[in-house]
């Protein structure tokens, strides 16, 4: 009896009215809608660049990439050649950030926040083969360049998809850009999308077969043999 006296209140009947409404009412909302992303430009109070402070070199212009067609192959001297989708790198693979200066011929330099994978986590998936001691970096546009397979394990080389918390602009790189620290600007090759494993050390990549150093390092003229 008190139950169905407690029911059949005008106080409860009008609660119960206002909860199914307001129910209704959230239940009737849209989607929060995705905002575009924000660029930081400070990291652990250490001021960042822009991304738009990175020139836009390239060889053949700037590249768009499929990503529903992109493929990225790690192969050479590899156990099995491994072709992975863009989701397939940023899903399967464990994501690092740091911050590392890019440093240009051209007298110019950035220093961003980049987010990515690393290279040899891409290359241990292949099965490195023990006669490998080169890596070579192909990109869409024809652009190559390498480095010691040592330096890249070393190093805890990234290959970046982000940038400052953004993802990489068409313009330096998307999907891929590789993060070459310690190394001048023309070995942070943009649009990546062949590993390859080799037991050539001698190889020269674009810029190389026309004059610049093979290693590249920062602490050293980029012209030279």
């Amino acid at each position: 009896m008190g139950t169905t006296t407690l029911l059949g209140s005008p106080l409860i009947c009008l609660a119960l009215v206002l909860a199914a409404l307001l129910a209704g009412c959230l239940g009737a909302q849209a989607p929060p809608q995705s905002l575009p992303a924000v660029e930081v430009r400070e990291y652990q109070g250490q001021h960042l660049s822009s991304v738009n402070d990175i020139q836009k070199n390239a060889i053949n212009g700037l590249q768009y990439v499929n990503v529903s067609a992109y493929r990225l192959t790690v192969g050479g001297l590899v156990g099995e050649e491994r072709n992975f989708t863009y989701d397939q790198v940023l899903g399967g693979f464990p994501h690092y950030e740091k911050v590392v200066t890019l440093s240009c011929v051209e007298g110019w330099d950035a220093t961003i926040l980049w987010q990515g994978v690393k290279v040899s986590d891409l290359i241990d998936a292949a099965g490195p083969d023990p006669r490998a001691n080169t890596v070579i970096f192909t990109a869409v546009d024809g652009y190559t360049t390498s480095l010691p397979l040592d330096y890249i394990t070393g190093n805890q080389i990234l290959l970046a998809y982000g940038m400052n918390n953004i993802t990489i602009p068409d313009e330096q790189g998307f999907p891929f850009m590789l993060v070459a620290e310690d190394k001048w600007g023309y070995k942070w090759i943009k649009w990546v999308n062949g590993i390859r494993l080799s037991d050539d050390p001698s190889y020269r990549g674009y810029w190389e077969s026309r004059g610049y150093t093979n290693s590249g390092d920062l602490n050293r003229s980029f012209l030279g043999s």
